[in-house]
C-alpha cells in the first residue's frame, strides 16, 4: 500500500476514551432500564448493572492484552487470525468473525438508530400540532424507520472525513454524555428517597431458580449497555502509543461508565417507585419531569437523543474498519481495502456499512435486534477471542505483551463462563439464529477456500 493510502495515527487517549464512552452509553441504558427492573422485580435490579460491569472488566482484560500487543485496524479480526494461525484455523475464525460482523455491526448501529427514533416520540408529542402534522403527511409510513434512516445518513456524512477531525467531534459528544448523566444523577441526589431504593418485594432474596433466571435476563440487557469498551481496538491502526493508550482507554471507559450507570439507576429508583418505573416507556423523561419540572423534560430527552447519536457515530466509525482490515488481508472483497486518497480512511467500508444498517432498520424491531446482537457475538468474538488469548500466551514470550493482566488466566476463564451464560440467556430464537448464521458462514468459507486453494484446501508441493 502506498504511503499516502495508509491510515493516520491521530487518536490519543482522550479521543479514544471519548469514542469508547460515547459508544457505550448511547440510547441503551435509557430504553432498557424498565426491562431490567421488570426482569428482576424490584430495586435488586442494581445487581444486573454490577454483573454487567464485572463481565465487562473481565473481558476488558482480554481486549487490553490483545489490543496492546496487536494494535491494528480490525480488532477481533486480527486477534482471531493471529491466535489461531494466520494461514490455518485462524483464517477460518477471522472469516467467521467478518461473516458475523456483516450481520452484527449493522444490527448494533440500527439498534441505536431505532432506539433514537422511538425515544424521539416523547419530544414530538410535546410539540403542539406536530403529531397531527406527521400523521397527515406520513400516513402509512413507519415513523421509527424513517427517522432511523435519516440518522444513519447523517452519521455517514459526518464520518466522511479525516480521523483527527473525527477525534474532535467525539470529544465534544463525550462531554455531552458526561454532562447529561451527571445532571440526571444530580436530580436524583436532590430528590433522594432512600425508602424507595430499598423497598423490596417479599421473597426477593430467597435465591431461587426464578431469581437467577431473572438476573440472567436482566444481565443480557445490562451487558448490551456496556458494549463498546473495546471500540478502540478496532481503531488500533489509528492510535497514538497504542501499547499504553488502548488498555487505559478500555479500563477508564468501563469503570467510569459503570459508576455512572449505577448512580443513575439508583437516582431513578429513589424518585420513581419501581412498580411504576418498570412500565414507563420514557422512564428518564418521566424522571426529569419529577425532578426538574415538565418544561425541562423535553430538554432532557433532547440530551438523551444526542447521546444516542454519539453512540451510533462511534459504532459506525469502529465497525467500518473491520471489513477494511479483512480486505487488506485478502480475506474479504478487495474493494473494501480502498482508502480515501486525501482523507485517509476506508470510505468504501464506511458507505457499505451505512447502507446495510439502513436496510436492517426497514425489517427489524429494537429488542429482537438487541438479543440477536449478543447471541451472534458471544461464541466467535468473545469466547473465541478469550480462548485465542490463552493460545497466544503459550506461543509468545513475555516481551511480546506490553500489557499483562493480573491473576492470569483467572479473568479469562471467568469471562468465558460469563459469555456462555449470557449466550444461554438470550433466548432460544436468537441462539438458533446465531448457530444457523455460523453454520452458513462455515459453508461459505469452505466453498470459497476450495475455489481459491486456501486452508484447508491449499496445495502442498511434494518432492518427487
Amino acid at each position: 500500500m502506498a504511503e499516502n493510502e495508509k491510515l493516520e495515527r491521530g487518536l490519543g487517549l482522550v479521543e479514544a476514551t471519548a469514542l469508547n464512552m460515547t459508544f457505550m452509553v448511547g440510547i441503551g441504558p435509557f430504553i432498557v432500564i424498565p426491562f431490567i427492573i421488570h426482569a428482576m422485580g424490584g430495586p435488586q435490579c442494581l445487581l444486573a448493572w454490577v454483573a454487567g460491569a464485572t463481565l465487562a472488566l473481565l473481558d476488558g482484560c482480554v481486549w487490553a492484552e490483545l489490543g496492546a500487543a496487536l494494535p491494528q485496524a480490525g480488532g477481533s479480526y486480527v486477534f482471531l487470525r493471529e491466535a489461531y494461525g494466520a494461514n490455518r484455523f485462524g483464517r477460518l475464525m477471522s472469516f467467521l468473525f467478518i461473516w458475523q460482523t456483516l450481520f452484527q455491526a449493522p444490527l448494533s448501529i440500527s439498534s441505536g438508530a431505532l432506539g433514537f427514533a422511538d425515544y424521539s416520540k416523547y419530544v414530538v408529542g410535546k410539540i403542539p400540532g406536530l403529531t397531527q402534522w406527521l400523521g397527515g403527511h406520513l400516513s402509512g409510513v413507519n415513523y421509527n424507520r424513517i427517522v432511523a434512516l435519516i440518522l444513519i445518513a447523517i452519521v455517514v456524512l459526518l464520518l466522511y472525513r479525516r480521523i483527527t477531525t473525527i477525534g474532535k467531534i467525539s470529544t465534544a459528544l463525550w462531554i455531552i454524555v458526561l454532562g447529561t448523566i451527571l445532571w440526571l444523577i444530580y436530580g436524583g441526589v436532590t430528590h433522594f428517597d432512600v425508602s424507595r431504593v430499598f423497598t423490596y418485594p417479599a421473597g426477593t432474596w430467597n435465591m431461587s431458580r426464578v431469581f437467577f433466571l431473572g438476573l440472567g435476563v436482566a444481565s443480557v440487557q445490562s451487558v448490551y449497555c456496556y458494549l463498546g469498551y473495546y471500540n478502540v481496538c478496532n481503531l488500533g491502526g489509528e492510535m497514538k502509543e497504542p501499547e499504553k493508550n488502548i488498555p487505559r482507554a478500555i479500563f477508564i471507559s468501563i469503570i467510569g461508565i459503570a459508576i455512572l450507570y449505577f448512580a443513575m439507576q439508583t437516582s431513578i429508583l429513589s424518585v420513581i417507585p419501581w412498580q411504576e418505573a418498570q412500565n414507563s416507556p420514557f422512564l428518564v423523561s418521566l424522571f426529569v419531569e419529577r425532578t426538574f419540572g415538565l418544561n425541562w423534560a423535553a430538554f432532557g430527552t433532547g440530551l438523551i437523543l444526542v447521546l444516542a447519536f454519539g453512540s451510533i457515530f462511534s459504532a459506525t466509525l469502529g465497525y467500518s474498519r473491520v471489513p477494511y482490515a479483512a480486505a487488506l488481508d485478502g480475506n474479504f472483497f478487495s474493494i473494501f481495502a480502498r482508502v480515501h486518497p486525501t482523507k485517509h480512511f476506508p470510505y468504501i467500508s464506511l458507505i457499505a456499512l451505512g447502507l446495510t444498517s439502513a436496510i436492517i432498520c426497514l425489517f427489524f424491531d429494537l429488542f429482537s435486534v438487541i438479543r440477536a446482537i449478543l447471541a451472534m457475538r458471544c461464541l466467535i468474538q468473545f469466547v473465541g477471542q478469550a480462548c485465542g488469548l490463552m493460545l497466544l500466551h503459550r506461543k509468545w514470550k513475555a516481551e511480546r505483551w506490553p500489557f499483562r493482566m493480573w491473576l492470569y488466566p483467572v479473568p479469562v476463564l471467568l469471562a468465558i463462563a460469563g459469555w456462555l451464560g449470557i449466550f444461554l440467556s438470550t433466548g432460544l430464537r436468537p441462539i438458533i439464529s446465531s448457530l444457523v448464521a455460523m453454520t452458513v458462514g462455515l459453508l461459505v468459507y469452505m466453498g470459497r477456500a476450495r475455489m481459491l486453494g486456501q486452508w484447508p484446501f491449499e496445495q502442498t508441493d511434494v518432492a518427487s
